[in-house]
């Protein structure tokens, strides 16, 4: 149930309003072969009426609908029957409240609605779109047991690499030669949102500076920042163009923008910038990863989390073989196992870790490498 079988296209269920926006996410989803429209659904009482009829392998809900809300429709499916959610929204910072709530409401991820202004524009919100429904029909939704997704396994396509923002450098050279702060990077994509607050709620105030990569859209990384910096002991915020990397501070990339690494004397800051998709992401995590082999080498900590594809793969090498202590999620505790696995595969990860444990082993690397001088 809500899995893609190895003979079948994912079938996906959209539920939206507006039938201009409908028409549109039906043109996106029949425009890649491993995908196919179940039905529409103009709110969630033709949804229902659907669903009773055939389950989908995806629903792509809207939050704003008449008679019932999406939210409150989603509810209703994780406790009646879970099935994978995507939900596709409005970009607004009202929409990026929402949107949180449907996370932990049980959604897998979320995608703003199509970008139809210019054909660019439509093209990236086609890949992300596909992307993103593809991670979904993988994932285990919350409520739904805790076996291991058995959906037909995607193959990771070709992509620009790192190489497209930070040119590559060998290990030795990209070695630090200052004692400089310890620092944690970590990437995460879909299930990613949960994954990091469960680890970064679980850290004390006095824990390291860290970096975090999370595929997300532009503007919901403000309010996903402002939520877990209200609930968590260490301060949270969206990064901004030199940034400071302090101990017992998170920042996470904007949405649209990558993040990278540079050293400043014995401290880091982050530089954001646009250019191109990397690994069909913006930011990426891949370009976080390599700018801390560079920039920290043995100074830093990598982490891989739950995600679809092989983002940070490379990436989470480059850092281990920098002399950085790496983690992979483990496959239990992955929404989707694909970001970890493709690290563990390349032989990326000095440990495979659950997601409970991935807060010990940070705060563990940190009293083991004490950072040097004051924190401001």
């Amino acid at each position: 149930m809500g899995k893609a079988r190895p003979d079948k296209q994912i079938r996906v269920l959209i539920v939206d309003d507006s039938a201009a926006v409908r028409q549109v996410l039906v043109q996106i989803i029949e425009s890649d072969p491993e995908l196919a429209v179940m039905a529409t659904a103009s709110d969630p009482y033709v949804a229902a009426e659907r669903i009773r009829r055939e389950i989908p392998d995806v629903i792509l809900l809207d939050i704003e609908m008449p008679r019932m809300d999406g939210l409150t429709f989603l509810r209703k499916i994780m406790a009646q029957r879970p099935i994978p959610v995507l939900i596709c929204s409005t970009l607004t910072e009202q929409g990026s409240e929402a949107m949180l709530s449907a996370l932990e409401a049980g959604a897998v991820d979320v995608v703003t609605k199509p970008r139809v202004d210019t054909a660019q524009a439509l093209l990236e919100s086609c890949m992300r779109i596909c992307d993103a429904v593809k991670a979904a029909a993988q994932a285990r939704p919350r409520g739904a047991g805790v076996g291991i997704s058995t959906a037909k396994p995607l193959v990771v396509e070709a992509k620009l690499t790192a190489d497209a923002i930070l040119p590559q450098v060998t290990a030795r050279r990209s070695a630090p030669t200052l004692q400089t702060e310890k620092i944690v990077c970590i990437g995460a994509s879909t299930g990613g949102t949960e994954a990091l607050r469960e680890v970064l709620e679980a850290l004390p105030a006095a824990s390291p500076a860290i970096a975090i990569v999370q595929h997300m859209p532009e503007k919901f990384t403000a309010a996903f920042a402002n939520r877990l910096n209200a609930i968590c002991k260490v301060s949270v915020k969206e990064a901004a163009d030199g940034d400071p990397l302090l101990a017992g501070h998170v920042l996470i990339a904007p949405g649209n923008y990558h993040m990278l690494l540079r050293r400043v004397g014995r401290r880091y800051e982050v530089q954001i910038n646009g250019g191109p998709a990397v690994c069909r992401h913006r930011p990426s995590v891949d370009v976080l990863f390599r700018s801390a082999a560079q920039s920290a080498g043995a100074n830093a900590m990598g982490v891989l989390l739950t995600g679809m594809g092989d983002d940070g793969a490379r990436g989470l090498l480059e850092m281990r073989e920098a002399g950085a202590f790496t983690v992979a999620q483990d496959q239990q505790s992955c929404v989707v196992f694909g970001m970890p696995h493709e690290a563990i595969q390349r032989g990326a990860a000095c440990k495979v870790l659950p997601l409970d444990r991935v807060a010990g082993a940070i705060l563990a690397y940190y009293q083991a490498h004490p950072h040097e001088g004051a924190s401001a």
